[in-house]
């Protein structure tokens, strides 16, 4: 009889800790206002697990866009999108909705036509999007995201940020 007391609070105690794991971080959504030559706010923080949700504004009077990466790329002198880009890392493409009546085709995706990696592309006339991910482990760290616009001349002028991703 014992055993069997033993045994039935040991299994009711090891319910009550694997139900205490770790919860699912809250849902992340940020306003990200991009511009000559910076995004506002200039830094975001996430948790692995957390679906981060950023609404995209461009107020600038020129095209701008997002990208997430490390070690920017370099092509006939100027930076031209990041070595390593993110999203690829984790295996993922964010889903990505435009307002406005925008062609998604013609605004996101590999931007292979310009430069590596995955980014989020956004004329001028107060442009929106919204881009969806939910954080994976394979992007703990630290991140920089930038435009690359005007051949790498928006990055250069300072127009980047970071993402910090943490377990």
């Amino acid at each position: 009889m014992q055993k069997l007391y033993l045994a039935l609070i040991m299994g009711v105690g090891f319910f009550a800790l694997s139900a205490c794991g770790s919860p699912t971080p809250e849902t992340l959504v940020m306003d990200i206002s991009m511009a000559e030559f910076s995004f506002t706010p200039d830094v975001i923080e996430a948790k692995v697990g957390q679906q981060v949700t950023l609404n995209l504004t461009n107020r600038g009077a020129l095209q701008h866009e997002i990208m997430f990466g490390r070690s920017a790329m370099m092509m006939g002198g100027q930076p031209n999108g990041y070595e390593m880009d993110m999203f690829s890392m984790a295996g993922m493409d964010p889903t990505v909705t435009f307002g406005g009546g925008m062609e998604d085709d013609m605004m996101m995706g590999e931007a292979g036509m310009q430069h590596g990696g995955f980014s989020v592309i956004l004329p001028p006339g107060q442009q929106t999007a919204q881009m969806t991910f939910t954080v994976t482990e394979e992007m703990i760290g630290e991140w920089e995201f930038g435009c690359f616009e005007q051949d790498g001349v928006h990055y250069t002028a300072g127009m980047t940020g970071m993402m910090v991703v943490t377990p």
